[in-house]
């Protein structure tokens, strides 16, 4: 993926100085670019990652973060990734077949 690439998109958010300083400082610590550990992050919640989503589920029960979720959704929430996990399974589609399915999608809604 390159950047300014038709096939990507940026994605910006603000947050204050001492985070963006104490983020770089423990990215340097870390080895890692910003645009690693974003595209890290994204793509552990994408696939669903075990250790993401425990993680995405603290947040969604925490008030610090916006509107919270109470315990029960949460666990809802992850029966139905479980159960959607299993089906996916099931049916076996590989990584091709879904970008072929997503490919196909995108022709036939350009404007999405």
């Amino acid at each position: 993926m390159s950047r300014g690439d038709a096939k990507s998109k940026k994605i910006v958010f603000y947050d204050s100085i001492k985070r963006h300083a104490d983020l770089k400082i423990r990215l340097q610590y870390d080895g890692l670019s910003q645009a690693n550990f974003f595209r890290g992050i994204v793509t552990g919640y994408l696939s669903q990652d075990k250790d993401v989503l425990n993680f995405v589920d603290k947040l969604k029960s925490s008030k610090k973060f916006g509107q919270s979720q109470n315990k029960k959704d949460v666990r809802e929430s992850r029966v139905l990734i479980k159960k959607g996990k299993d089906i996916s399974n099931k049916l076996s589609f590989g990584e091709d077949e879904i970008e072929d399915i997503f490919d196909l999608l995108e022709k036939a809604n350009p404007d999405f």
